[in-house]
């Protein structure tokens, strides 16, 4: 057990890297740690640089793997499951896919035009952005493991409720007739060299950590804020976890804005450090990476207003009660 919390401490909180940055900061930069410049400086560039690596790391890992399942044969064993287990495969495809939610409505199309129920496809849509392999590392390493795991379960039960009540609603009329247009074809198994997948693992971590690494910044600089500058009585004063309105709060502010799952990790960071609620905290996180406004604006492209209605009810009070339930037992993961 001592093995793996230090295994746990040094490979994911990298806590060899914080007191590296602690020294710099107070060696180099002669800055109080204590004092809230130096603790945002400490904050901005450990946290950076420890999502950098395990963001790198672990969509090189994952790349790699999905290299032996490219979306033709993904879609053909989906194909052969019907009803609650298609939809709980729809979701668990959507925890290896590392994709943000706009780049998971491509996926959606294709899923859609290949056969698959709607149903299925929005149980991915929802999953592929709101829960990876990637994510449920980064938040064992900022909270702690029962948060994590908690956290996939409770993305993976609403992208699959989700997914089958708009299965039973028999919506696939409010689809886009152009998506069912789409060419579809057989999958050929297509051997590649280990070379090769290795070529697309790094090619896959150019891309996303191209498309992110902005919204990281951001995300890392707005928690370095929260953490030293902002007083804790002015966040407990709207998000306190004595305020019943705060899950609703955090889910409005997060759907509008549009960033990566890595991006919010770090103002989560900071808010739980402030007092607020893990529900509360967890319904931002969900509302900002799985109902984002530029995801909403492309999904409306493909399906037609009461589809699109439907969706996002249905996830935004998901996320809701997910807020709520977080917040009620949250003291048993912390």
């Amino acid at each position: 057990m001592e093995i793996f919390k230090w295994l746990n401490n040094q490979l994911l909180k990298m806590e060899w890297l914080s007191d590296l940055i602690g020294n710099l900061v107070e060696n180099v930069f002669n800055l109080d740690m204590s004092t809230r410049l130096g603790g945002s400086i400490h904050f901005f560039i450990y946290d950076v640089i420890k999502i950098f690596i395990l963001l790198a790391v672990l969509i090189f890992t994952i790349s790699y793997i999905q290299s032996f399942f490219p979306p033709e044969r993904t879609r053909a064993i989906i194909g052969k499951y019907k009803g609650f287990w298609a939809n709980l495969f729809g979701a668990l495809l959507g925890t290896i896919t590392p994709f943000c939610s706009c780049s998971s409505i491509p996926l959606f199309i294709g899923f859609t035009s290949a056969g698959l129920p709607i149903g299925v496809t929005f149980s991915f849509l929802v999953s592929s952005p709101l829960v990876d392999l990637a994510s449920v590392l980064l938040l064992a390493s900022i909270f702690n493991w029962k948060i994590a795991i908690a956290y996939v379960l409770a993305g993976l039960v609403l992208a699959v409720v989700s997914g089958t009540l708009i299965s039973k609603m028999k919506l696939e009329g409010y689809v886009q007739p152009f998506v069912y247009g789409n060419e579809s074809f057989e999958y050929a198994p297509e051997v590649m060299s280990t070379r090769e997948r290795l070529n697309i693992a790094r090619a896959q971590v150019r891309d996303i950590v191209g498309r992110v690494w902005i919204y990281i910044l951001i995300g890392v600089g707005i928690g370095a804020a929260i953490h030293n500058w902002v007083p804790q009585n002015i966040i407990s004063a709207v998000l306190g976890q004595d305020k019943w309105y705060s899950v609703l709060i955090a889910t409005i502010v997060g759907i509008p804005m549009y960033a990566d799952i890595f991006g919010t990790l770090p103002i989560a960071e900071a808010l739980v450090y402030k007092g607020v609620g893990i529900g509360t905290v967890l319904a931002f996180m969900m509302g900002v990476t799985a109902l984002s406004l530029p995801s909403l604006i492309m999904l409306s492209q493909v399906v037609k207003p009461r589809l699109l209605t439907v969706f996002f009810s249905l996830v935004t009070v998901g996320i809701i009660i997910i807020g709520y339930t977080f917040n009620a037992i949250g003291h048993f993961l912390i």
